[in-house]
Order: C-alpha cells, then structure tokens, then sequence
C-alpha cells in the first residue's frame, strides 16, 4: 500500500471515537518477562465538537490510552478526560469554547473576554498515588490509575494563581522525589510562577518572575539548584489577544531581535538569574544539570521559521492536499558559565523531537537520549533515535510507513546502569492502519522490537506519556 502524504495525515490524526478495554491478542516476538507495570500515553483522540471540525492539534479533547504488562500479557484500555469541552461535544454539534488555535463562530464578538478551554490533552503524570492529565493554560485533571475515571480538576487548595496555569511538563528531583513545575499568567500582570510539589502532595510557591515582555514557553528543566527556563522570544500580541481578533497561536510573533533568555531560578530561594542569548526556537528540552558553577541544559532547537511552525499546528481535519512537515531540527546542549558565557554544543543533526532520557538521572549528567525520529509519509515521526552524547554516535530503529510517538525508557532493575532497559513505544503503522506497542531494547535499536502489541484500531497521534511498575487493577 503507497501513502501520499495526505491521506497519511489524514490516518494519523483521524479520530477515535469509542472507548476500548480488551486483552490485545496479537502479540509478535516475546514480551520481556522482568517487564511489568503500566504505560500511560495521553493526546488528543478527537479534533471535533459533536460532528463540528477542528482544525489545530492542540484542541482536541484529551484521550488517554492505558497498556498494562501484567506479566502474562497486554490489556489495553482508553477513556476521555471528561472536561467541559468534551461533556460539551457529546451532546452538540456547535463549538462553545475558545480553542488555542480555534475560535468559536461569530467573529470578536463571539471570542472577546474568553480564554481557551482546558481539554486536557497534553501530559499524563503520577500524583499523589494517582494520575494528573495536564494542559498548561489550566488546572489539570485528577485521574483514575486504574479505571481512567475522571474525578475533577485540581487546583491545589487555590494556590495556581489567577488563571489557574500548571505547565504540562513538570519535573521530579530524584533525591527528593518533590515535583517542580510553573505557570504562566498574562493577566492580571505578565508572570511566571514557580512551584513544589511535595510528596505528599502539596504544593508549595516559590519564586514569582515578573516579566513585561512573557513569552510563551512549554517546558523547563531541572538541576540540583535551578529551575531551568529556556525563553525564546514568541511574544503574545496583547491588542490580537484582547480585541480577539485573532486566536491565541495566530497572536503569537517570533521578535529574534529580542533574544532568547536562560532564566535560571534558585530552588532554595534567591534573585532569579537571566543570560541572553541569540533567539532560539525550541518545544522540548530534555535534562539539565550543575557543573561546577556552570548550568548545562538539553534541547532539541528547530530550525526553521516560527510561522511555518505555527501554521503546520493548523493543518487538523482541512481536506485539502496540505500536509505539515517537521522541520528541520538538531539536539543542542548549552552551557551558561558564571560569567554569563553561552557555550553551545551539537549533540546530533538528525532531525527528531519528543526527547526523553532516563529519568533517575534528573538533575545529573546523562549519557542517552532518545527520540522520535522524523521522516516518512505523514510528515512527523517514523523512527526511533538514541544519542550518546559522550561519543556522538546515533542509533535508530527505521519503522517505514508509521507514526511513532515520544520513546519512553524503563530501566530493566531499579539499579540498573544508564541505557539498561527497554524503550516502549506507541506507533502508528499506516499500512495496517492499526496502533502497537513497540518494546525495544535500549542498548539495540537496530535489532528491531523485541516484542508488538498489535491493537485492534489505531490511536490517534499523541504527545506524552508515563510508566510506572504498578500494575493497574484491570478488573475494575
């Protein structure tokens, strides 16, 4: 089967409507036998209200999908966040709500005074003995390890601030097991907020950076003394934004004459640090850590112009022959010194994103990265990457026509060394056009899957996900 670039956007991104729970019964090579817990993966399932199209992959209603390895086999399960954006399109046909990319009918009108709706689509987490389903521009969702239930939003006792913003991405200390994240309000004034999560669950603020010109920002990374902010200049358009005369992804401009700015904020307390720097343009960053006095942070920098970009985002349900393609993109590392000199360093020129590592060496130096690989007929991802930072070499695993999402690690033993695990893998085989899960071994990308889980449909394309050894209770 021959795939033009169209119809495998079209494979990729088409919904999935139903919600499943069965044992996969189509599993090809050998399961690890030490490998048992439960993958998360979370993305948006649908891009539509009722039969009602949306068009930019960040507004689509959350879904999250569940694989549990319980030793004898695979049983998938998938459920819908049930947030009011979703509550909403199973029982109406007309858009409501304001999307990030979206807006609803009607023209300024219908738009001014209202932010985007949480669809909770973006990052599933570990929490409190549970699971968090993130979106940064609100309060995440609490979740049902086992069930997938939905049990509300989560504010944090009141402490998320104005807007109620917890990015997608926060960031766990392994030697402490406290979470750090950040939240970004526009209103009342420009901010960034920082906070801890302790292990028990509450929520701490840390430090408040006022920032006139905020821009907006996805990820940060943590070290044993920062929080780590990598800030290109994509700065909102306050007059677009308040006459809503645009959405919130068309209000945002790229000003490379503003620079980029590492913003360093003291864990402990202390004045937050800024060092320019030339402008960037970056999603994802994967780890950062201390070297003496310097700060050494991890990115996968794009190479390309922020319009493309933004409108590659918008390309959702069009019918037309236009189809994005992932520019072009390097893993960077860069290192800011005590005297605010930046030092840059290529890690590999293989285009890829959704970087991930093993995550027990947060904080620290670490070895491996691993990526999804772009190429293929659906302009995203359909390979498998692994970086050795210390002697530049790349690895991979080509996987054709597919869709593969972000590789996660799982160590094979609690004190097992670095790259001594399996990656599980979502991926999108487009001439099935079914989903599986891929497990590969870390250390042997080349040798290909030692085990596929085939499902029965395919999943939707997604963004993030968790593993954890807890088994999930199926049953319930």
């Amino acid at each position: 089967m021959t795939h033009s670039s169209a119809t495998a956007y079209h494979q990729v991104t088409a919904p999935l409507l139903d919600e499943h729970d069965y044992r996969i019964a189509q599993i090809d090579g050998q399961l690890p036998a030490d490998l048992r817990g439960t993958l998360y993966r979370i993305g948006p399932g649908k891009h539509q209200v009722g039969r009602s199209l949306l068009h930019n992959v960040f507004d689509g209603d959350g879904m999250i999908s569940q694989f549990v390895l319980d030793g004898t086999g695979v049983r998938f399960r998938n459920r819908y966040v049930r947030t009011r954006h979703f509550q909403h399109g199973s029982r109406s046909d007309r858009i409501r709500y304001r999307g990030v990319g979206g807006q609803i009918p009607g023209g300024p009108l219908a738009n001014i005074g209202r932010l985007p709706e949480n669809v909770a689509n973006t990052n599933v987490v570990h929490y409190d003995g549970g699971l968090l389903a993130l979106w940064e521009l609100g309060n995440p969702y609490r979740i049902d390890p086992d069930t997938l239930d939905t049990l509300g939003p989560n504010d944090f006792d009141g402490k998320l601030g104005f807007l109620g913003a917890f990015s997608a991405h926060p960031k766990w200390d392994p030697g402490t097991g406290d979470m750090y994240n950040f939240g970004l309000d526009l209103l009342p004034t420009p901010r960034i907020r920082t906070y801890r999560i302790d292990r028990s669950g509450r929520l701490h603020r840390l430090a408040t950076v006022p920032l006139l010109d905020l821009p907006w920002n996805h990820d940060f990374a943590l070290t044993g003394r920062y929080l780590v902010f990598v800030l290109d200049p994509i700065l909102p358009d306050i007059g677009k934004i308040a006459l809503a005369t645009h959405s919130f992804i068309e209000a945002l401009n790229f000003k490379p004459a503003k620079g980029t700015r590492f913003l360093l904020v003291p864990k402990n307390g202390g004045r937050p640090r800024i060092v320019e720097h030339p402008a960037l343009l970056h999603v994802h960053v994967t780890n950062a850590y201390d070297d003496g006095n310097d700060v050494v942070v991890e990115l996968v920098r794009l190479d390309t112009e922020w319009a493309h970009f933004r409108r590659m985002t918008g390309m959702v349900n069009l019918g037309t022959g236009a189809t994005p393609q992932f520019p072009e993109s390097r893993l960077m590392q860069y290192r800011i010194t005590q005297g605010g000199t930046v030092i840059e360093r290529e890690l590999t020129d293989r285009s890829g994103e959704f970087p991930q590592y093993d995550w027990r060496r947060g904080t620290r130096e670490h070895r491996y990265s691993y990526l999804a690989g772009a190429g293929g007929p659906a302009g995203v991802f359909n390979a498998v990457l692994k970086v050795d930072h210390h002697t530049g070499a790349l690895t991979s695993c080509e996987l054709g026509a597919s869709s593969v999402g972000e590789p996660l690690f799982v160590p094979r033993t609690p004190d097992a060394a670095e790259d001594d695990g399996h990656l599980l893998v979502l991926n999108h085989d487009l001439t099935e056009n079914r989903s599986q899960l891929l497990i590969l071994d870390a250390r042997d990308l080349e040798r290909g899957p030692l085990a596929t889980a085939w499902l029965e449909h395919h999943i939707p394309w997604g963004f993030h996900g968790t593993f954890t050894h807890r088994v999930a209770d199926s049953a319930r």
